[in-house]
């Protein structure tokens, strides 16, 4: 086996979290790959990946080769993109996860601007509210709406996020505005969204945080189908500010308790691996993206 087909079977091995794994992606069997592996680290004189019977991990050696190999075999790809057409340099795919609403409302329009400038691009993309194991899976980015606190993971800022309470006027003229939070525990009903906690958060009239529970009407895993129901007069919704803001603006929801939304702003996020070497093609996109929406989004209701 030449050095560069020892390079890709190392990075498969690499991404995909095990050597059965690999063999499975690269349809050969274990022992070939296992044995590719033995080859090249004999022929390095180094150990690349410690091995037990239930995981993997990089060596020090390791880690540099995998970052080496990614650039070569990136450089290689977008070399031959560029011959193949010279008025394309970017090619190739890209396989991205992303939350569902997010995903569908915000990031699809984006890339379909990405793909006009750079038709040779394929996007492979879940859209998906679970966490994703990007190396695992074998994702080159992910987006992410959150606190980030996954030291695994280099994260790139592409916007900003606010929440929202609003209603409906027709819920609002049925059960009233809520003038404090406390009022919320007094004859309203929510719509919550299973991934958030379960307590809302508020600061009081002192500037002390404040967190309340009240009687739920809905419960749903996606802020689409809350933001309908909160429409239709169904309960208070608590919601990012890109889910609901064309809502808001047509007078179809209405802010509320503005002076005690506590201010939990989130980031829009595009993540990926440390030990990932990320390519031209991915990296203007991450640039894209960023210039795309900006720091004031245009769903920005202030």
């Amino acid at each position: 086996m030449n050095p560069f087909e020892e390079m890709q079977t190392f990075v498969r091995i690499v991404d995909a979290g095990s050597i059965t794994k690999a063999a499975e992606q690269m349809d050969t069997v274990k022992s070939a790959v296992s044995r590719r592996l033995a080859e090249l680290e004999k022929r390095l004189g180094v150990t690349l990946l410690t091995r037990t019977t239930r995981s993997q991990a990089l060596t020090e050696s390791g880690k540099v080769y995998y970052e080496q190999s990614m650039r070569i075999m990136d450089d290689l790809a977008e070399i031959e993109a560029g011959i193949k057409n010279e008025h394309c340099a970017l090619a190739g795919k890209i396989k991205i996860a992303a939350p569902l609403s997010f995903g569908l409302r915000h990031l699809a329009p984006a890339l379909r601007q990405f793909n006009l400038q750079h038709p040779q691009i394929h996007f492979d993309v879940d859209f998906n509210d679970r966490k994703i194991d990007l190396i695992e899976e074998g994702f080159d980015i992910a987006i992410r709406i959150a606190n980030l606190s996954d030291s695994t993971l280099i994260a790139r800022k592409i916007t900003s996020i606010k929440p929202v309470i609003c209603a409906s006027p027709s819920y609002i003229e049925k059960h009233g505005e809520p003038a404090t939070p406390h009022d919320l525990i007094h004859g309203h009903v929510r719509l919550r969204y299973n991934l958030i906690p379960e307590a809302w958060s508020f600061i009081d009239e002192n500037g002390s945080d404040l967190s309340l529970k009240f009687e739920t009407a809905i419960s749903a895993n996606n802020g689409d189908y809350l933001c309908d129901e909160a429409i239709a007069g169904r309960g208070i919704l608590n919601s990012p500010d890109f889910i609901c803001y064309q809502a808001i603006r047509s007078g179809e929801l209405v802010p509320i308790l503005r002076d005690y939304v506590k201010d939990r702003r989130l980031n829009a996020y595009a993540v990926y691996p440390q030990t990932r070497h990320l390519s031209k093609r991915v990296r203007r996109l991450v640039d894209f993206l960023a210039d795309y929406f900006g720091d004031v989004p245009y769903w920005n209701l202030v």
